[in-house]
Formats: C-alpha cells, structure tokens, sequence
C-alpha cells in the first residue's frame, strides 16, 4: 500500500552550532581535563527536529536564520537547499559549548550571536509561496530568539489565516518561569492546537500532583480540538488527544550515549506521524522509538 501523502510541515525557530565535549565531572578552576568525545554539529531545537525529519525522509521546510560566517555556511550545507529558507544574519552564528557529565547531566555556555535579531517578518516573507493549508508549522525555542518571539502574535495570527495549525515548544525561558513568562505561555497555549513540552516544563507551567494532572491543566487552555504532548524521559511520553482521552507509551530500555536535543527529535517523530494520518498515540510511540534510537548511537542515526 502506498504511504499517504504528507500534509506539509514547517519547523520555524532557532538555528545554531553545538560543540559537544565530554563526559567529565565539573573540573577544579584552572586546570585541565581530557575527555573521550567532541563533535561539532548543527543543533537550536529548530536545527535538532529539522535532521531528524531530514534523516527520516520526511518532506518539510525549515525557516531560521544563520550568521554570515564558517559556521553559518555548515549550517547551510547541512540541509537540502529545497528544504532551507534561511536568512542571512551579519552577526556572528550563535555557538553552544555542551558539556557531558556522567549520567545525564549537561551544562551549556552559549553566544547571543544571530538568533536575536531573527524577526517575524523575516520569516514570514521566508514562507512566501509556501502552502500552508493543512499543515501544521511549529515554533521551537522561542526564548532564543527575542525579536520572533516578540512577532509571535503576528505570525501565528498570519499562519493560522493561511490555514495551518500551530506547535509550540518554546524550551526552557533563559529567566526561568516568572509571572511575566507564565502569562506569556498560558496566553500562547491558547492559540496552540499542538504543545511539546517535557516533564518540568509542565510542572512547572502547571503545577499539579501528577505530569497527567498537570498536562490536562495545559490542555484545557488550548483552543478545541488540540493535542497535549509532554515528554517524560525514561518514562516514555503522554499525549491528551483533541477528544481528552490520555494515552501512555513507555519508553523501550537502551544504552544512553548522548540526550542532547532528544526532545527535539522526538517532536520530529510525533509531528511527521501525525502528516503522515496516523493518530497521537501512533505519533507518540513513532516518536520516542525515533528519539530513543538517536540518543542510543553514535553518530547519531534517526531509522
């Protein structure tokens, strides 16, 4: 039987490098360590669901920006030039030193570089041209990119006239959940059909006894007919469907090598399952078999 064509898809957000080093404990201030692993490679949650797709086959249109620089150029090079619309930024390409602890621990450092001047406008004449109609178009890492997310009334109000439906992760606010950030979000899941959030996120959006309790509270924020995500790490992942049934999928057991950006791919696998017809909990389990597969190899592998 033939696959069912695609509805289209477009990831929109943030772009940048990754230098990954590690494992190692946090060193002593000013001496040196060696470490088993480095890898330079495109990462920004928009980057990270981007090669997944692209690594499944998935057809899609990834919108960001890059710096005018080497590392803007590898950002370029990366992606098949049908599928990338980026714009040119005269900053430097933001770059993000990742350091691997044992276990899965992670610390980041990372440059302002491009990603705040990126802008709505910029994006949407990015997507001049581009059917919509159907599809669903997701917003990634909002709280890196300043200027976009100041437009994200604009453009999500753009989108949606043009027929597509909205899904959101916006990461981790670089301030932390304030009020200020709290009511941005709760505003923005109101005109969500999609939300991608892992554990602590939705607790801490939301808090409740349970991650299911917290993420039927999201979900009756979002307009009718909308799907809750939220990524529970080892425990798998949970999703409330537009009729408010809550379904679970476990997680299958591997050896964990790198869980940098495993949300991100597995957004990657829940949005692609859900173009491609299938229901959310084929979506979910699609999802955390994909993200499971990429943090278990080295290099990293999406089948």
């Amino acid at each position: 039987m033939p696959m069912p064509r695609p509805t289209p898809l477009v990831v929109l957000g943030n772009l940048n490098i990754d230098l990954i080093l590690g494992p190692t404990d946090w060193p002593e201030m000013g001496t040196e360590v060696f470490v088993e692993h480095d890898e330079l490679r495109i990462g920004g949650s928009a980057g990270n669901t981007a090669l997944a797709l692209q690594g499944i086959g998935h057809p899609h249109i990834l919108v960001g920006s890059v710096g005018t620089d080497v590392f803007g150029a590898m950002i370029e090079a990366a992606f098949a030039a049908d599928a990338r619309r980026l714009a040119r930024s005269t900053a430097r390409t933001t770059l993000t030193v990742g350091i691997t602890h044992p276990g899965s621990e992670r610390t980041f450092f990372t440059t302002r570089g491009h990603l705040p001047q990126f802008s709505a406008g910029e994006a949407l004449s990015l997507l001049d041209g581009v059917d919509l109609e159907g599809g669903t178009v997701l917003l990634a890492g909002a709280f890196q990119t300043e200027r976009l997310l100041a437009g994200y009334d604009e453009l999500i109000a753009a989108l949606t006239a043009r027929g597509a439906r909205i899904a959101v992760d916006p990461g981790w606010p670089t301030e932390g959940y304030t009020p200020t950030v709290t009511a941005f979000l709760r505003d923005l899941l109101t005109k969500s059909h999609c939300v991608l959030f892992n554990e602590t996120e939705a607790l801490h959006l939301a808090p409740a006894e349970s991650t299911a309790a917290a993420a039927r509270i999201l979900h009756a924020l979002q307009p009718e007919g909308a799907e809750t995500v939220v990524k529970c790490g080892g425990d798998g992942a949970l999703v409330i469907d537009a009729a408010g049934t809550l379904h679970h999928v476990p997680a299958p057991i591997v050896d964990i090598i790198d869980t940098i950006g495993a949300g991100d791919v597995f957004n990657a696998g829940y949005l692609s399952g859900r173009s491609l017809g299938q229901s959310p909990i084929q979506s979910l389990a699609r999802a955390t078999m994909l993200a499971s597969r990429a943090i278990s190899t080295l290099p990293r592998v999406y089948a």
